[in-house]
């Protein structure tokens, strides 16, 4: 089956999909992005995906390239398109193609808006049973890290350093406090001794993620305690588990920091339970979790293409 692209009103063959050299994304990172989940065919938490790129959007001064019901509409034509059971949808919204200029281009330039597709089999991952290894590394990012924007260099350089220690993931400190925020592409969690759950406050020194979100949902719903604040690199080395959570991680414990075993080095009983409870909610048996495509009228056309 050929892989298709959606690039400003067009669905395209992936390897021929592109934009505009002066596209402002391109040039400025002046955009935003999201990535949602598909599972078993259907998109896992799609509407509170929309919701923060609503707020992206509204953030950076960037209007929708469509209407909101015609993205969605947008979403599932790929996922049609591509015969997608399990993996991801990523989205990229610019503020469009205009001559180069820092200031923002006049009004009648139109965002553009592309998106992709991507397989992956959740299924055969082995980071859920086995936990992964993080590394700490400072955070050199700008203040404004509540928005999704594409702007990714600082968590590109942290990733490739966790990479080249043969780890999954680098979790970013405060050069000012020695407090973890959170992975290049993750939020991140402990449980301590007494099996509360600790994860940073959603302000602008992170992205809120719509895991993250979902993840405190299931443990007041499992009756865990939990607690928003922010905690040192010398607390987490003392945690008894800790994972990392987002889009494509879900629950994944962390066994390891910076070379350090977390508890007893093995994926423990806390993870294991909020892992099966994401499960149970992506697969739609506890409430939200599995949405659209299902929802989507089958008479409902799809977005046109392009003349």
């Amino acid at each position: 089956m050929p892989r298709y692209a959606y690039v400003n009103g067009r669905y395209v063959p992936h390897r021929e999909a592109a934009v505009h050299i002066e596209d402002r994304g391109y040039q400025f990172a002046d955009g935003v992005y999201e990535v949602v989940t598909v599972k078993d065919g259907r998109l896992v938490d799609a509407t509170a995906h929309m919701d923060r790129l609503a707020r992206s959007l509204d953030e950076l001064q960037i209007a929708w390239p469509v209407s909101r019901p015609v993205m969605e509409m947008i979403m599932a034509e790929m996922i049609r398109r591509n015969g997608l059971t399990d993996g991801l949808v990523y989205m990229q919204i610019t503020r469009g193609v205009a001559p180069r200029n820092h200031a923002f281009p006049d009004a009648g330039v139109r965002p553009a808006l592309v998106m992709t597709t991507k397989k992956m089999n959740f299924a055969k991952m082995t980071k859920f049973t086995d936990g992964v290894s993080v590394i700490t590394a400072p955070d050199q990012r700008w203040t404004r890290r509540d928005i999704k924007t594409i702007s990714l260099l600082p968590n590109c350089l942290n990733k490739q350093k966790a990479a080249e220690a043969g780890c999954y993931e680098a979790w970013q400190v405060d050069p000012h406090d020695g407090t973890v925020t959170e992975g290049t592409a993750s939020n991140a969690w402990i449980i301590t001794e007494a099996g509360e759950l600790v994860t940073r406050p959603a302000t602008h020194r992170i992205l809120n993620g719509v895991t993250r979100l979902t993840i405190l949902k299931i443990a007041e719903e499992e009756g865990l305690p939990f607690v928003e604040r922010a905690f040192t690199v010398e607390e987490a080395m003392k945690a008894k588990e800790a994972f990392i959570s987002s889009a494509t991680s879900f629950v994944t414990p962390v066994i390891a920091i910076d070379g350090r075993p977390i508890g007893d080095g093995k994926v423990g009983p806390i993870c294991r339970r909020l892992l099966a409870g994401y499960n149970e909610y992506a697969a739609g048996l506890r409430a939200g979790g599995a949405e659209w495509p299902d929802e989507i009228p089958a008479d409902e056309p799809a977005a046109p293409e392009a003349a």
